[in-house]
């Protein structure tokens, strides 16, 4: 019973709005067909870091403060002379996160980080990849309030999975945990 009570907030919202509300559809007969979050990758390449290795250190450690997990340091597959790259450098940082630490990283990225993004008018609705996942990017990692007073700034990309089959399906699931998409056209005229 006390293991219901560290639940994070945006995993109650799941189990008691979303499930409801995706099993009043037709085509969802049980609670185990309806579509859920399965992991949240967030990803940073840093071009920079070829010139100057103290970077990705520092990003790494932002990152870390910023999802709450050491993250991993991605090395370059190919070399590629025009960008003075070589095959194994590390260029970037990459973290995956499941369970309880990925319903708070997208809670905080939902209520806090998103709404601070300069001139936000909603999350494009062609970010979705036809199989349910979503891909955010964000230009500057200093609209997490772990990684505001930062002097370096880079960009992150953040891919939420699901097991929904479609892009309908995992839009209504990211609208129902209360992510900020807009409106598709075809809603808007009917």
């Amino acid at each position: 019973m006390q293991r219901n009570s560290l639940k994070p907030r945006l995993r109650k919202k799941y189990e008691e709005e979303v499930v409801p509300l995706f099993l009043k559809k037709e085509n969802f007969k049980n609670k185990l067909q309806v579509p859920r979050i399965e992991k949240v990758v967030i990803n940073s390449s840093l071009g920079k870091a070829i010139e100057d290795s103290k970077l990705l250190p520092h990003a790494s450690e932002i990152i870390a403060k910023i999802t709450g997990q050491k993250p991993v340091i991605t090395k370059a597959k190919k070399s590629i002379a025009a960008f003075k790259l070589r095959a194994g450098m590390p260029i970037g940082t990459k973290v995956t996160l499941r369970g309880n630490k990925m319903y708070e990283f997208l809670d905080r990225l939902i209520s806090t980080a998103i709404p601070r993004v300069r001139d936000f008018r909603g999350l494009s609705t062609k970010a979705f990849d036809g199989k349910g996942n979503y891909t955010i990017g964000i230009a500057e990692v200093t609209v997490f309030p772990e990684a505001f007073n930062e002097e370096e700034n880079f960009g992150i990309e953040i891919s939420i999975v699901t097991t929904a089959k479609n892009n309908e399906d995992a839009g209504d699931l990211l609208t129902g945990l209360g992510s900020p998409l807009k409106k598709s056209k075809s809603n808007k005229e009917s």
